[in-house]
């Protein structure tokens, strides 16, 4: 009885042992995990993060409004805030009547734009002789220490709206619990242009129903990642500051 005990307490120990060896972890090379779709980044290598974006809308007689909504998160930043900057600028007036008139264009559709997921890039235009452009860049560099920054603009707090009107149209930048939100509606009907971040995607939807209109939506996410990654406890100064995002959406 004894022995048969004996037995199969050598026979589970082998089994064990061998399921063991077949689940050993593997450590992965640099080389192998950049060919991989995910990537990682060790903790306290993300020294800075930075978002910036900018969107503007120009009528046919050069009026332009617009603003540029930024954000930086550092080590030393103690809550992520973003700023505004404003563009407000007066053209020469010396379009033809035909392309300042009010737009006759039309556009239908499009309720399901509002329900995507990731980047989504819209143009629908309805005129003749516009230009709109919508471009996403994530910039990844090495450096040493964190780039020193200067905010730039009017802080824009959580749960509220900074708006600007001249001849191009109505500009409006509001923070929610969804993101950060620029939206332009230009006058004359001449269309109008929303772009959005948060909830882990990104909107840049533009329609014209005029002509001669030039609009732009443009994001940039910027990480600079420690050159040289030190060991120990230092790799707990990672970004906690990035954990507040979520406040607002991210």
């Amino acid at each position: 009885m004894k022995t048969s005990i004996w037995l199969a307490v050598v026979c589970l120990t082998a089994s064990l042992s061998a399921q063991a060896e077949m689940f050993k972890p593997i450590e992965l090379k640099d080389q192998e995990l950049a060919t991989l779709r995910g990537r990682y980044v060790m903790p306290g290598r993300i020294i800075s993060f930075g978002v910036v974006m900018t969107s503007a809308w120009q009528n046919a007689k050069g009026d332009i409004i617009g603003a540029t909504s930024s954000l930086q998160v550092q080590q030393s930043t103690s809550k992520p805030q973003f700023y505004v900057s404003m563009i407000d600028e007066k053209g020469n007036g010396s379009a033809s009547s035909q392309n300042t008139s009010t737009g006759t264009g039309t556009v239908t559709g499009g309720n399901g734009l509002n329900t995507t997921e990731g980047v989504t890039q819209v143009v629908r235009a309805a005129g003749d002789n516009n230009t709109a452009y919508n471009n996403v860049d994530i910039n990844v560099t090495k450096a040493n220490q964190a780039p020193a920054t200067q905010p730039q603009g009017q802080a824009l707090a959580a749960n509220s709206t900074l708006a600007r009107s001249n001849d191009a149209g109505t500009l409006s930048v509001t923070s929610t619990g969804n993101g950060v939100q620029l939206n332009i509606v230009a006058n004359n009907n001449q269309g109008s242009t929303i772009q959005r971040l948060g909830q882990g995607g990104l909107m840049q939807n533009t329609t014209l129903l005029g002509a001669s209109n030039q609009v732009r939506n443009l994001t940039s996410l910027n990480v600079v990642l420690r050159d040289n990654v030190s060991t120990g406890g230092s790799l707990n100064g990672n970004l906690d500051q990035l954990k507040g995002l979520r406040t607002i959406g991210f």
